[in-house]
């Protein structure tokens, strides 16, 4: 293989070999190797001394055609060795190129570089010393190029090549670096690597033509890696020796830190010795050779005995002043020992003079009582001033003292008043606590409490009017407007007050030692003469709005001074920012509690919400009383059983009505919502009312509105008064419902509908109106949202007395089947009213209809006229019940007719005599009824569904096993298959009639008997058979 293609792969092998070498050390050991190799492969021997000779030596004192010579000739005194065999497959080392041929380069060589022809090489040696020989070849071949492109300049080859060799061997400086370049995060070998391997190819060559084949010149890598390692070598005497200095620093350090914590280990176990020595002095112990009795003990014991004489030495003290005192009031009428500590004693001693006249006042009780003579009493010879015959001179002690405790206390009060002006807390805590000895205080907690400027500025308002437009009560007396919340009257004196508390209680908690009981009686003040007196004026004006306005402020006032107190608890007040003592909100919550225990004391507050609630339920049910009684009142045949007390009822309740409106014991306004709500107007109130037959109707708004009343008057409740008392509340506020809207409003409306139904039964020549349907879809949906109501509302407020809520079921259960009951019996009567219109329509039937003449075969293909009028009422009927009832109501009244539609048909087929063509009448009548059931939605469709149409020979078992619970949607099947029976002829006949016994046969045995050719031999064989 040539050379030059050889020597790529080697060039990119190397330089592989480098990139994958990340270790220093690897490093280092690699240039090591590669500097070794290169001289092995490229260094002569013999001609490296004189290379280098050559080299120290001046580059004019040899001439350029000998230096390169010397460098580049392979001399004849050291030829190669003899090549052995060329191997199979080798080829030589060196083979001419086509651009060397194209130049001639391989006939003239370069001036002592002599040109070898390819020898074989017979080792290792040989191909090493061929190698050198052709690399040596490459350099003289590119010299002499460069000497060529260089000759239009002047300069000859031999001055070209010294040239270059020159500048070469003086001129080469290898790559720096340092350690700071390997302390980088950034470091990489393999770019460190390839960054020396740069900087060794010339410039000119890594820029020169690409396509240009240049031999591998490994002498500047030689010098490059050779550079590296010896700095590297450098950079590690210099790591070591810095290496060196740090491992001597840290075994010095390390040495004093070991005698350093032995001498601090010494030390700690002479003060551990120390202390065990004190301690076992101090407790006696026996390992310091005394007595316990004279150790700690012992000290203990002479402090406590210290302390006792210490306090001894005061009471003596104090005696002995008490006594002094004593003698000055009694003996000279004055105080001033005690004047002398007032003035000059400070915060303490004001405390200790107020504390010392008490005592003298009670030393004045005991020594000088009030019954003792003035002058001349004698004791034992003696007078009572202790001087034998001098004349007695008393003083009144306990005036005087007494008028000393009240100059003091005002004096005392007067400088409280100061401090608290200039906000001297300081000063106000020695005064507050001088004052706790007269009164317990209670004349210092009245001077800041009664001269607060909150009560002086709130004194004035409070005979202020309760504002508010008219608007805002006017929603608060509609009953189905939402509530518009406080009183803004209220409202703002709550707000000011939470704001005031929190405020005053940080002066309270700073200005008394005893600071609880000063913001409890702060407190109560606020409560009590502010907030109630601001309470009561705002009931009272709700009160003259309506008995709701009423109600609905106080909630809402409760509700908001409910959250002034839990505020009040959570800020903590003196306790900021913990919550407020046990005392404090035990006083918060009885304060809260008195403030609504007038309106809420025993029963009054539900007799409210029961007066409130029959006002609303009996003026929405007014114009609906009106409607009944004067229904009532009709002069009909059937209402002559109807009795007198359900006139009276509606009577009395229209009058007591009328009477309330008319009672000057409500207000305007209160009457204005009362006639509103009934629908009249005021001058309207004193004339006959006039009603409509829309007013007589049920409404289920009507309804929600009474339920909704009813839930807003149980949630007020449990708010206001929730206790042992909600289940009796709940058990009236139920009462309450079902009198209005079970009896009044549910029973009333179903009366009036069962009179409408029973009256369709007289009618003879009209058929029956069941309008009143439309009415009794309504007072199922709301007997129904009656029923949910009181299950999801009361009955779980009534859970904590089983006694009450039994009664509650009890009653619940009773109104409500008897509304059910009223409901049925409705229905059932509605269904008789129906069928007995039916039954009216079939007599019509005629005879001919079902035997009909030769000339009458065209009117085969039609139903008979009775079919007709049947179906057209009955369809009629289900469309109203359609829309008028809901499941499972409508499917048990359709049930129930086509149970009741078919027995009559069976019935009615059995009275006529049927030809064969009269068959084909029946036939189609009998279909006529099936597909008319069929499309109604009976509540056994989806049962018949799931079991599919049966044979018809079953057919009469069918209509034995319907109950009043459903109807299979084929059950009308059989009238056809009865139909069939008058026109199959004999032999079919009797396959429809083989196998069937009992009941059945004998009911198809009396329709066969009713065709017309009975009498034939045919029929008759199959009679006899059967």
């Amino acid at each position: 293989m040539p050379s030059q293609r050889r020597k790529r792969p080697t060039v990119q092998r190397l330089r592989q070999k480098l990139r994958e070498l990340h270790p220093r050390h690897d490093l280092v050991r690699f240039v090591h190797r590669l500097t070794g190799l290169l001289h092995a492969v490229f260094a002569h021997p013999k001609s490296t001394d004189q290379t280098q000779a050559a080299a120290a030596a001046p580059a004019s004192a040899t001439p350029p055609t000998t230096r390169l010579a010397h460098r580049h000739h392979h001399r004849e005194a050291t030829p190669l060795a003899p090549p052995r065999q060329t191997p199979p497959g080798y080829q030589s080392i060196r083979c001419v190129t086509p651009t060397e041929h194209e130049e001639g380069l391989h006939d003239h060589p370069p001036p002592g570089v002599p040109y070898h022809p390819y020898r074989p090489y017979r080792s290792y040696e040989d191909f090493r010393a061929a190698e050198a020989y052709h690399l040596r070849e490459l350099q003289a071949i590119e010299e002499l190029r460069e000497a060529r492109r260089r000759a239009s300049t002047g300069l000859s080859y031999e001055r070209l090549v010294a040239s270059n060799w020159a500048s070469r061997a003086t001129s080469y400086r290898g790559p720096e670096f340092s350690l700071e370049t390997f302390k980088s995060q950034d470091f990489i070998v393999k770019d460190f690597i390839e960054t020396l391997s740069d900087t060794a190819v010339p410039a000119s060559r890594r820029s020169g033509n690409p396509t240009r084949q240049v031999a591998f010149d490994p002498k500047p890598l030689i010098r490059t890696f050779e550079h590296a390692l010896a700095r590297l070598g450098t950079l590690s005497e210099d790591l070591e020796l810095q290496e060196n200095e740090l491992s001597g620093s840290v075994r010095r350090a390390e040495a004093q830190h070991s005698q350093k914590t032995e001498s601090l280990g010494r030390k700690l176990e002479d003060a551990i010795e120390q202390f065990n020595r004190l301690d076992n002095s101090l407790n006696g112990g026996p390992s310091d050779g005394v007595d316990g009795e004279t150790g700690g003990n012992v000290a203990v014991r002479i402090g406590e005995r210290l302390e006792e004489l210490d306090r001894q030495r005061q009471r003596a003290q104090d005696a002995k002043f008490l006594i002094q005192c004593w003698l000055e009031v009694s003996e000279r009428g004055d105080l001033s020992s005690l004047e002398d500590v007032r003035r000059l004693g400070g915060g303490d001693g004001k405390v200790r003079c107020a504390h010392i006249a008490r005592q003298l006042l009670r030393l004045s009780h005991r020594l000088d009582p009030e019954n003792l003579q003035m002058n001349g009493q004698r004791t034992n010879g003696a007078d009572a001033s202790g001087q034998n015959g001098a004349p007695p001179k008393k003083h009144n002690t306990r005036e005087i003292i007494e008028k000393f405790l009240e100059m003091l206390e005002k004096d005392l009060l007067k400088q409280f008043d100061d401090f608290y002006r200039r906000q001297n807390f300081d000063g106000m805590r020695e005064c507050a606590a001088a004052l706790r000895d007269f009164n317990d205080g209670a004349s210092v907690m009245g001077l800041f409490v009664n001269q607060h400027q909150f009560f002086i500025d709130r004194s004035q308002l409070v005979t202020e009017e309760v504002a508010g437009d008219s608007e805002t009560w006017d929603r608060l007396a509609d009953p189905d407007a939402e509530p518009p919340g406080v009183d803004p009257s209220l409202q703002s004196l709550v707000d000011e007050v939470r704001l005031v508390v929190q405020e005053e209680s940080f002066i309270i908690k700073k200005a008394f030692p005893y600071s609880d009981e000063v913001l409890i009686r702060f407190l109560q003040r606020v409560f009590q003469q502010s907030i109630q007196a601001r309470l009561e004026m705002v009931l009272e004006k709700a009160n003259s709005i309506s008995s709701l306005a009423f109600l609905r402020s106080l909630q809402a006032a409760r509700s908001y001074i409910g959250s002034l107190v839990e505020d009040l608890k959570s800020h903590g007040l003196t306790e900021h920012p913990e919550p407020v003592t046990s005392q404090v909100a035990a006083m918060l919550d009885q304060q809260l509690e008195d403030l609504f225990i007038p309106y809420l004391l025993g029963s009054s507050y539900i007799e409210r919400e029961k007066k409130n609630l029959e006002e609303l339920y009996s003026s929405l049910l007014f114009k609906f009383t009106v409607y009944q009684s004067k229904r009532r009142k009709i002069p009909t045949s059937y209402l002559g059983s109807l009795s007198q007390r359900g006139r009276e009822l509606f009577a009395s309740a229209k009058d007591a009505y009328m009477e309330r409106l008319r009672s000057a014991d409500i207000s305007s306004s209160q009457r204005s919502m009362m006639l509103r709500l009934a629908g009249i107007k005021e001058a309207d109130s004193d004339k006959e009312i006039e009603v409509s037959e829309e007013d007589g109707q049920l409404s289920l708004p009507v309804a929600k509105r009474m339920l909704k009343w009813l839930a807003e008057g149980v949630g007020r409740g449990l708010e206001l008064s929730g206790g042992n008392d909600t289940p009796k509340d709940v058990q009236a506020m139920l009462g309450l419902l079902l009198s209005h809207v079970g009896e009044i409003y549910l029973e009333t409306a179903l009366d009036a509908a069962a009179e409408l139904a029973a009256s369709q039964e007289n009618i003879k020549n009209n058929p029956p109106d069941i309008s009143y349907l439309y009415s009794l879809r309504t007072a199922i949906g709301i007997l129904h949202l009656l029923q949910m109501s009181i299950n999801t509302v009361l009955l779980p407020l009534a859970s904590t007395s089983l006694i009450i809520r039994r009664e509650i079921e009890k009653t619940t259960n009773t109104t409500i089947s008897n509304l059910e009951t009223k409901i049925s019996n409705i229905l059932q009567k509605t269904i008789d009213v129906v069928l007995s219109w039916t039954t009216k329509l079939l007599q019509g039937q005629k005879k001919q209809d079902f035997r009909p003449r030769d000339d009458d075969l065209v009117s085969l293909g039609a139903e008979t006229p009775t079919c007709l009028a049947v179906t057209r009422f009955l369809d009629k009927v289900a469309t109203q019940a359609t829309a008028t009832l809901s499941q499972p109501a409508l499917g048990l009244v359709l049930s129930e007719l086509a149970i009741g539609l078919r027995s009559q048909l069976l019935d009615h087929f059995r009275r006529f005599t049927v030809s064969l063509t009269g068959g084909l009448v029946v036939s189609k009548d009998a279909t006529k009824y099936a597909e008319l059931v069929r499309g109604w939605p009976t509540s056994g469709s989806s049962a018949a569904d799931a079991a599919g149409k049966r044979g018809s020979q079953d057919g009469n078992k069918k209509s034995a096993n319907v109950g009043p619970g459903g109807f299979e949607k084929g059950g009308m099947d059989i009238l056809v298959e009865v139909a069939n029976l008058f026109v199959i002829g004999p032999e079919a006949l009797r396959e429809r009639l083989r196998g069937v016994s009992g009941a059945e046969r004998e009911a198809l045995r009396s329709f066969v008997r009713n065709r017309e050719d009975a009498g034939s031999v045919g029929v008759q064989a199959v009679l006899a058979g059967v």
